[in-house]
Protein backbone atom coordinates (compact mmCIF):
# COMPACT_ATOMS: atom_id res chain seq x y z
CA UNK A 1 0.00 0.00 0.00
CA UNK A 2 1.26 3.47 -0.87
CA UNK A 3 2.19 5.69 2.06
CA UNK A 4 -0.37 8.33 1.00
CA UNK A 5 -3.16 5.72 1.00
CA UNK A 6 -2.00 4.38 4.35
CA UNK A 7 -2.08 7.90 5.81
CA UNK A 8 -5.58 8.45 4.46
CA UNK A 9 -6.70 5.16 6.01
CA UNK A 10 -5.31 6.29 9.36
CA UNK A 11 -7.03 9.66 8.99
CA UNK A 12 -10.40 8.02 8.25
CA UNK A 13 -9.93 5.64 11.17
CA UNK A 14 -8.98 8.53 13.48
CA UNK A 15 -12.08 10.45 12.42
CA UNK A 16 -14.36 7.49 13.15
CA UNK A 17 -12.60 6.86 16.48
CA UNK A 18 -12.97 10.48 17.61
CA UNK A 19 -16.62 10.54 16.51
CA UNK A 20 -17.28 7.36 18.49
CA UNK A 21 -15.56 8.75 21.58
CA UNK A 22 -17.55 11.97 21.17
CA UNK A 23 -20.88 10.16 21.04
CA UNK A 24 -19.94 8.09 24.07
CA UNK A 25 -18.89 11.26 25.91
CA UNK A 26 -22.25 12.91 25.23
CA UNK A 27 -24.25 9.88 26.39
CA UNK A 28 -22.12 8.38 29.17
CA UNK A 29 -20.50 11.46 30.73
CA UNK A 30 -22.87 14.31 29.89
CA UNK A 31 -25.88 11.93 30.19
CA UNK A 32 -27.55 13.09 26.97
CA UNK A 33 -30.01 10.36 26.00
CA UNK A 34 -29.79 9.65 22.25
CA UNK A 35 -32.90 9.91 20.12
CA UNK A 36 -33.81 7.28 17.53
CA UNK A 37 -31.97 9.01 14.67
CA UNK A 38 -28.88 9.41 16.88
CA UNK A 39 -28.95 5.65 17.46
CA UNK A 40 -29.10 5.01 13.70
CA UNK A 41 -26.07 7.24 13.22
CA UNK A 42 -24.22 5.40 15.99
CA UNK A 43 -25.07 2.06 14.41
CA UNK A 44 -23.35 3.26 11.24
CA UNK A 45 -20.37 5.01 12.92
CA UNK A 46 -19.24 2.44 15.47
CA UNK A 47 -18.43 -0.36 12.98
CA UNK A 48 -16.33 2.09 10.96
CA UNK A 49 -13.77 2.13 13.77
CA UNK A 50 -13.30 -1.63 13.46
CA UNK A 51 -13.57 -1.86 9.66
CA UNK A 52 -11.02 0.91 9.09
CA UNK A 53 -8.68 -0.38 11.79
CA UNK A 54 -8.65 -3.83 10.16
CA UNK A 55 -7.94 -2.13 6.83
CA UNK A 56 -5.03 -0.21 8.36
CA UNK A 57 -3.56 -3.27 10.08
CA UNK A 58 -3.92 -5.55 7.04
CA UNK A 59 -2.99 -2.73 4.66
CA UNK A 60 -6.12 -3.32 2.61
CA UNK A 61 -7.43 -0.22 0.91
CA UNK A 62 -10.48 -2.22 -0.19
CA UNK A 63 -11.97 -1.72 3.30
CA UNK A 64 -12.65 1.85 2.16
CA UNK A 65 -15.54 0.48 0.05
CA UNK A 66 -17.39 -0.55 3.21
CA UNK A 67 -16.49 2.70 4.92
CA UNK A 68 -17.80 4.70 1.96
CA UNK A 69 -21.14 2.88 1.99
CA UNK A 70 -21.68 3.16 5.75
CA UNK A 71 -20.57 6.79 5.87
CA UNK A 72 -22.73 7.70 2.87
CA UNK A 73 -25.83 6.28 4.54
CA UNK A 74 -24.85 7.90 7.84
CA UNK A 75 -24.38 11.25 6.12
CA UNK A 76 -27.89 11.07 4.66
CA UNK A 77 -29.38 10.32 8.09
CA UNK A 78 -27.34 13.13 9.67
CA UNK A 79 -28.52 15.63 7.04
CA UNK A 80 -32.13 14.61 7.58
CA UNK A 81 -31.71 14.80 11.36
CA UNK A 82 -30.08 18.23 11.14
CA UNK A 83 -32.89 19.45 8.89
CA UNK A 84 -35.43 18.24 11.47
CA UNK A 85 -33.67 20.41 14.04
CA UNK A 86 -32.99 23.53 12.01
CA UNK A 87 -35.65 23.48 9.26
CA UNK A 88 -38.66 21.66 10.76
CA UNK A 89 -41.12 23.41 8.44
CA UNK A 90 -39.49 21.88 5.33
CA UNK A 91 -39.28 18.26 6.49
CA UNK A 92 -42.18 18.02 8.92
CA UNK A 93 -42.14 16.97 12.53
CA UNK A 94 -40.12 13.83 11.92
CA UNK A 95 -40.49 10.37 13.39
CA UNK A 96 -42.00 9.73 16.76
CA UNK A 97 -38.78 9.33 18.66
CA UNK A 98 -39.69 7.64 21.92
CA UNK A 99 -38.70 9.53 25.06
CA UNK A 100 -36.31 11.92 23.34
CA UNK A 101 -37.56 13.97 20.38
CA UNK A 102 -35.32 14.02 17.31
CA UNK A 103 -35.84 17.78 17.10
CA UNK A 104 -34.18 18.36 20.47
CA UNK A 105 -30.80 20.09 20.65
CA UNK A 106 -28.61 19.18 23.59
CA UNK A 107 -25.89 21.44 22.22
CA UNK A 108 -26.10 24.39 19.84
CA UNK A 109 -22.62 25.86 19.57
CA UNK A 110 -22.33 29.06 17.51
CA UNK A 111 -26.02 28.72 16.61
CA UNK A 112 -25.51 25.85 14.16
CA UNK A 113 -23.27 23.10 15.57
CA UNK A 114 -25.49 20.35 16.98
CA UNK A 115 -24.80 16.66 17.55
CA UNK A 116 -26.19 15.62 14.13
CA UNK A 117 -24.01 18.34 12.57
CA UNK A 118 -20.93 16.86 14.27
CA UNK A 119 -21.88 13.33 13.16
CA UNK A 120 -22.57 14.54 9.61
CA UNK A 121 -19.19 16.25 9.47
CA UNK A 122 -17.46 13.04 10.55
CA UNK A 123 -19.42 10.98 8.02
CA UNK A 124 -18.57 13.49 5.26
CA UNK A 125 -14.86 13.42 6.12
CA UNK A 126 -14.84 9.61 6.13
CA UNK A 127 -16.79 9.46 2.86
CA UNK A 128 -14.47 11.86 1.05
CA UNK A 129 -11.40 10.13 2.47
CA UNK A 130 -12.73 6.69 1.51
CA UNK A 131 -13.44 7.74 -2.07
CA UNK A 132 -9.97 9.29 -2.29
CA UNK A 133 -8.43 6.06 -0.94
CA UNK A 134 -10.27 4.02 -3.56
CA UNK A 135 -9.14 6.33 -6.37
CA UNK A 136 -5.51 6.44 -5.23
CA UNK A 137 -5.27 2.70 -4.65
CA UNK A 138 -6.43 1.89 -8.19
CA UNK A 139 -4.06 4.25 -9.94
Amino acid sequence: MKKAVENLMLFAWGTSFIATLGSLYFSEIRHFEPCTLCWYQRILMYPLVIILLIGVIRKEASSAIYAAVLSGIGLCISIYHYMLQKLPDTVGSGPGCGRVPCTGEYINWFGFVTIPFLAGTAFLIILITSVTILKKSRG
